[in-house]
């Protein structure tokens, strides 16, 4: 029957619209207006608390708020780096990313502040974050570039690509593992292709260690994408850190590696067999009982190593290692004392490495053999006892007959890698392979002259786990040249008294005692030996210091008219000469620079140097003495400036400069970083008619098919890592510009002539552009795989310097092309070239060309 009900239904209530509460309104509106207030007073780190009030209070006001709030975290941030509170900072930005989780900019940057302060593989986790949120976000990209470099050596593409290599080491853990040989731990798995060719030659049980946070993960999705996820183990961990049976259950009969560099032991690979032998592999295979089957016995692939060595001539490796000029830029440099690299055998400093590494192949200018190769080392990596008493060997002499004549820059260093007894790898000079070849360079002031008949003896040990090569001495007519007290250079010496005085500096640190010597960076001593250079900018000097003389002359002093930019300090009152005003010169380069000696050797300027380390002002004190340069024209500006940040500023508040002198090029071969903010400032504190120092720099470029390139930059499909699928993973940290190039020995054909492809402009501000197309006919038919560039670095309108010719202390650089481009004689390409400038906490410039159409 019906509800005769007279209570009526209960329907759905009405959901009741929230009120509206005057009192937060009110706060919110408070602390916005107090935000906006102390950001005004750059007050940043009370803002920063008032925009987080608001922001959590009142959500809906984030997209009007979010620019301001970005800038006020930036800045704060930044005081907080400053001021060493690292932690506060951090809790910032984590507070920031609690409101806004994508946003990207906030993402990268926190990335940039791990970059700085050393935490690479976190870094490299916000940048590929903000690139997901938004692929063609310009910094986030270059700063993903930029840290892949660091997380990703460029040698893994090399390895990865070396087809012989990687068939090899399947080969022996094959026959490996087929022999009883069934529990294997890779150590320094990388991508983890060892660990997968024993899985795939039947081992098992599989672990693999690797202590780099990124190549980790990138093993762990190798692993997982070519199906052996949980079938092979990959521990974080160094294996030095490694126990039984905390990280492997037992002991493995196999350790499987590849932990080494071109100098064999860099890596650490004495070190952790070792504690491989004795703590994770079976004990070896024993003559007295062989009846033991090899599941039972451990082994080590590689089984061994022979190193080999041989004395070479070589120009390009002597100019970046130790000062080979008598004069540069108008200075005699016999008053430098001893220079060199930080490259050395020397038991002195702890702080040198004793090799440096190069592909002999690649060097500009090559290489002349002065002796044979000779065995240097045999090592034995199956057997414990020798490798524990590797460091302490005697220190054993070799004497090599000399074959060449020449002058000695150094002991060039490979190994002959023996997998098993069968199967082994040379990393040879004339080998296609991708190791390059250790080199000890030389370090003596003087040439050290070698011709046929003679014997050079050379010392070999192994200290500290670091394969150590020194000449010592020459037998030369039957007699031993022992070493003496060394002298000064004298170049009106013959060849007989050049050798021993050569031979009196090799000797010098076992007859008497610590040398004292300078340490200047490959790269420093190049630059310094570079003569067109210096040449060039003493030329530049004189032309403007001659023009602004001209101009007093005719008009008086000049003020100078610029920007009130207020130093933090003015120099120090000191004597002076009486007389005009002198003309201001701040060199702002970046290491040790000799540009602001020669500029005060003009006479009338007072001339500031930026160079920092209390050894490096010495060497330029020693020169200007030397070079009649009085004491009071050269100060050195860090000194006088309390915020090194802050090295752009008037010379004095009454004064302006007449030339800046800035570093634009690295040596890689790139623009340096915030070298247009640098040139904007530097233009409003130059007097009339002063000058920047380059005016311009034009960039260069052309096209060329090379395979070397795309082998260095990416792995090549799966042919060359033995069907393993490997190459999209790794191949997420490859990089479009490739750096360190040396263009002339680079093997590669050029499909085009050089073409201008961009210009900065330093002077006029107004003459820059952001983009350019550039058309670029094709001189013969192939595949544009990429785009070389070098720069023409302006001083003036008639003296420029090239960073590619045979006295550059510069490498080249390379844009790669994702996809190569065919093109036939004749073809013409367009290049889509674009110069970025980041405008976050750091400005860069990035070169990209890419190939759009091609048409006839």
């Amino acid at each position: 029957m019906p509800n005769t009900s007279t209570r009526p239904k209960r329907g759905r209530r009405n959901r009741r619209v929230p009120r509206e509460d005057p009192a937060r309104n009110e706060l919110v509106s408070r602390s916005l207006e107090s935000a906006q207030q102390c950001l005004f007073n750059q007050d940043y780190g009370t803002a920063f608390v008032h925009y987080l009030l608001v922001l959590n209070l009142a959500p809906v006001l984030k997209d009007f708020a979010s620019e301001s709030f970005r800038f006020t975290l930036f800045k704060w941030a930044d005081e907080l780096d400053s001021l060493g509170r690292i932690q506060d900072l951090f809790d910032c930005y984590e507070q920031a990313l609690e409101l806004f989780p994508s946003d990207e900019v906030i993402i990268n940057s926190m990335g940039e502040h791990l970059f700085r302060m050393g935490f690479r593989d976190e870094a490299a986790g916000h940048f590929h974050k903000a690139l997901k949120l938004k692929p063609d976000y310009p910094e986030a990209k270059e700063n993903f570039y930029r840290v892949a470099n660091w997380l990703v050596e460029r040698w893994h593409f090399l390895m990865l690509n070396d087809r012989r290599r990687n068939h090899k080491y399947q080969q022996a853990i094959q026959k490996a593992v087929e022999g009883g040989c069934n529990t294997v731990l890779d150590i320094g798995t990388g991508t983890g292709i060892l660990g997968m060719c024993a899985k795939k030659a039947g081992a098992a049980e599989v672990y693999a260690c690797e202590l780099s946070k990124t190549m980790y993960e990138l093993a762990c999705e190798v692993v997982t994408a070519n199906g052996m996820n949980g079938r092979i183990k990959i521990l974080h961990m160094k294996s030095l850190e490694m126990e039984v049976p905390k990280d492997i259950p037992k002991r493995v009969s196999l350790v499987v590696t590849e932990t080494v560099d071109a100098g064999l032991f860099g890596e650490g690979i004495i070190e952790s067999l070792i504690h491989a032998w004795n703590h994770l592999l079976l004990p070896p295979q024993s003559t007295q009982d062989p009846s033991r089957p090899p599941s039972q016995a451990g082994r080590v692939i590689p089984a061994g190593a022979t190193v080999f060595g041989m004395a070479v001539q070589c120009l390009e490796i002597r100019r970046h290692h130790r000062l080979c000029v008598s004069e540069v830029g108008g200075l005699t440099t016999a008053a430098a004392g001893e220079l060199h690299s930080p490259v050395s055998c020397s038991s002195e400093d702890d702080s040198t490495e004793p090799y440096t590494t190069e592909r002999l192949s690649r060097l500009p200018g090559g290489y002349t053999p002065l002796t044979e190769p000779f065995n240097a080392l045999d090592i034995d990596f199956n057997n414990v006892q020798e490798l524990e008493g590797l460091c302490s060997r005697e220190v054993s002499r070799v004497r090599l007959p000399v074959t060449g004549e020449g002058l000695l820059d150094a002991l060039a260093v490979w190994f002959q890698l023996h997998l098993d007894q069968q199967s082994s790898l040379s990393t040879g000079p004339k080998e296609d392979t991708c190791w390059e070849q250790a080199i000890y360079p030389i370090q003596t002031p003087h040439n050290f002259p070698l011709r046929p008949g003679d014997e050079l003896i050379v010392e070999i040990s192994c200290r500290d786990a670091y394969l150590r090569l020194c000449s010592v001495a020459v037998a030369r007519d039957g007699r031993e040249n022992n070493p003496g007290p060394s002298g000064n250079p004298n170049p009106s010496l013959n060849a007989e008294a050049e050798l021993c005085s050569a031979l009196a500096c090799l000797g010098t640190e076992q007859s008497s005692g610590p040398r004292d010597y300078t340490m200047l960076e490959c790269a420093e001593m190049a630059l310094l030996n570079n003569q067109p250079y210096h040449d060039s900018f003493r030329r530049a000097l004189a032309k403007l210091i001659t023009n602004l003389k001209d101009a007093r002359s005719i008009q008086g002093p000049s003020k100078g008219q610029g920007l009130e930019v207020m130093p933090l300090t003015d120099p120090p009152s000191g004597p002076m000469d009486p007389g005009p005003d002198p003309f201001y010169v701040l060199d702002v380069s970046e290491g040790f620079s000799v540009l602001s000696l020669m500029a005060a050797s003009q006479g009338q300027v007072k001339a500031y140097s930026s160079v920092e380390k209390t050894q490096h002002q010495a060497v330029l004190r020693r020169l200007a003495m030397a070079n009649g340069v009085p004491e009071e024209a050269l100060e050195f500006w860090l000194n006088q400036v309390e915020d090194e940040q802050a090295v752009l500023q008037r010379p004095s508040r009454e004064k302006l400069w007449s030339a800046i002198i800035l570093d634009c090029v690295e040596t890689c071969g790139l623009v340096r970083q915030k070298l247009m903010e640098k040139a904007t400032l530097a233009r409003c504190l130059l007097e009339d008619g002063g000058q920047i120092f380059p005016e311009r720099i034009v960039l260069y470029g052309m096209l060329v098919e090379s395979d070397t390139l795309l082998l260095e930059s990416a792995v090549q499909g799966q042919e060359p890592t033995l069907g393993f699928n490997i190459a999209p993973f790794i191949n997420q940290f490859t990089v479009p510009v490739h750096v360190f190039l040396d263009l002339s020995t680079l093997q590669c054909r050029h499909l085009s002539d050089s073409v201008e492809l961009f210009i900065l402009d330093l002077m006029n501000t107004n003459a820059n552009y952001t983009n350019r197309d550039v058309m670029v006919q094709a001189s013969a038919s192939g595949r544009v795989t990429a785009v070389p560039f070098w720069y023409q670095i302006h001083l003036n309108e008639e003296i420029s310097v090239s960073t590619f010719n045979q006295d550059s202390h510069w490498k080249q650089a390379a844009v790669v092309l994702h996809q190569p481009l065919a093109v036939r004689e004749g073809d013409w390409v367009r290049l889509a070239v674009t110069l970025y400038i980041l405008l976050d906490e750091c400005i860069s410039i990035t070169m990209t060309m890419e190939a759009v159409y091609i048409y006839k």
